[in-house]
């Protein structure tokens, strides 16, 4: 740190030398954050032709992140590993001290409370559930994070200290985080990520980075029957409470501390939420979402049953989330296309009692498939139809599991969609929920669900 610079109040110094790495979302957020506040911005990505803002500087190409040893600050992208960053500059292994982020910047100055939510998947919807909650029992609640909206861009919606902040946290943001929020929920668990992190340890310990700042008086709540998620939350300090939704529907929770079902009704501790016929939602896995929720909000709340009920008879779920497309020929097609592991896969055929086609495949993310392939042959799939470049270990997998009815869905959406209608008969279901990333025949999770429901609409 150059030894002119004069402190300020938020701990950092005027007129600082600030290097953005990754100019994405959260890197624009950053850039008009820190150029607000009066200091030297240099904009560090690996593309050569992005169209910067007046007054930054620019190091683009791909040696965007050498000698970053000349930069007072370094703000991370939620994509770049700091794994990178010290490979990139080999002679200053203390350059990781220069490093935050968006999500470490907001969690530091945030004036109101802040509940954070991670885990593998379900985190867009708990995260809404929790504000929506929050919202009936009468509280000012402010959203972002991974949802959409960078945290450093949620100032400008005037937090104040009794208001609410809910942050979806993923692995990218916690693996540095260097604050805890005051309630922290950890869901289901699962190997994903394992291209990015070393491995699944790795993948765990990023997000325990939200629970080990937290203090005794804070609140930690986790999946009862998420081995990893327990694990997940072990580093924290604070009060624990486990949610339980047992895997299967007639079975005994493990346990009754906090919001749970049994013989399919919802109760949080003794009292009575509401059955589990009057969920909007679909899918067991979603019953999950709604008790980490519950948990989360019933002391804020003040034990409000009805406003809680009022969220959880209404909403429907979010784009791309088990969301109903179109109905044809009485086949009905759904987008799960935010499913992006064999987990996330599994639970999405088991929201569904109908004959299913199943589309699956993408890119790899270091999965592996045997417990799809069982899964498949255990609920009622009719056909699956694969692609992308995970399509040959997949069909090994199902063939192994002695499944056959297997096709190939080609290289466009229209071809997918064809395949899978081919495979239909009427009351059947066609989901797309590929258990796998997208970037090898799409350019993410939305384009290849956009172009899905563009195809699904136009069948005739």
């Amino acid at each position: 740190m150059r030894s002119d610079l004069t402190h300020v109040e938020n701990g950092y110094y005027e007129g600082m030398k600030v290097a953005i790495l990754g100019f994405g979302g959260q890197g624009r957020s950053a850039c008009a954050y820190w150029a607000g506040v009066g200091h030297e911005i240099t904009v560090c990505d690996v593309n050569p032709e992005l169209v910067l803002p007046d007054g930054a500087q620019s190091r683009l190409g791909a040696d965007y992140l050498k000698d970053l040893q000349e930069f007072d600050l370094l703000v991370r992208t939620p994509g770049l590993h700091p794994r990178d960053i010290v490979t990139a500059n080999p002679d200053h292994p203390e350059i990781l001290a220069r490093v935050t982020t968006v999500t470490n910047e907001f969690m530091q100055i945030c004036p109101a409370p802040i509940i954070g939510v991670t885990g593998t998947k379900g985190k867009g919807t708990t995260s809404t559930l929790i504000t929506k909650m929050l919202e009936a029992a009468g509280k000012k609640v402010h959203l972002g994070g991974n949802i959409g909206i960078p945290p450093l861009d949620m100032l400008e919606n005037g937090i104040q200290p009794e208001d609410w902040v809910v942050l979806e946290l993923a692995n990218f943001q916690l693996i540095d985080l260097n604050y805890s929020p005051a309630i922290g929920v950890c869901l289901m668990v699962a190997p994903e990520h394992l291209n990015w992190h070393t491995d699944l340890e790795d993948y765990i310990a990023a997000k325990q980075g939200m629970f080990r700042k937290q203090t005794p008086d804070n609140l930690a709540v986790y999946n009862a029957d998420n081995a990893y998620s327990k694990e997940v939350v072990s580093v924290s300090p604070a009060v624990k409470l486990a949610y339980d939704v047992p895997p299967i529907a007639d079975s005994e929770p493990q346990t009754r501390q906090a919001a749970y079902v049994l013989n399919e009704t919802i109760y949080m501790k003794e009292t009575v939420i509401c059955p589990v016929s009057s969920v909007a939602l679909l899918g067991r896995h979603n019953l999950e979402n709604i008790c980490a929720a519950i948990t989360a909000v019933w002391e804020i709340a003040s034990h409000n049953v009805t406003a809680i009920n009022q969220v959880i008879t209404s909403f429907t779920g979010l784009p791309h989330r088990l969301e109903f497309v179109r109905d044809i020929e009485n086949v009905s097609y759904y987008d799960d296309s935010f499913g992006t592991t064999p987990e996330t896969a599994i639970v999405a055929m088991q929201a569904f009692n109908q004959p299913k086609v199943f589309i699956l495949g993408g890119s790899d993310k270091g999965a592996t498939y045997e417990e799809l392939a069982q899964a498949v042959v255990q609920n009622n799939v009719r056909g699956v139809v694969l692609i992308g470049d995970t399509a040959p270990a997949i069909e090994e997998a199902l063939r192994t599991a002695g499944y056959e009815n297997i096709k190939q869905g080609g290289k466009t959406m229209a071809e997918i969609v064809t395949a899978a209608h081919i495979m239909t008969q009427p009351g059947d279901v066609v989901l797309l929920s590929t258990a796998c990333a997208s970037f090898d025949l799409f350019k993410n999770y939305q384009d290849r669900a956009e172009q899905f429901k563009q195809v699904v609409l136009a069948l005739s």
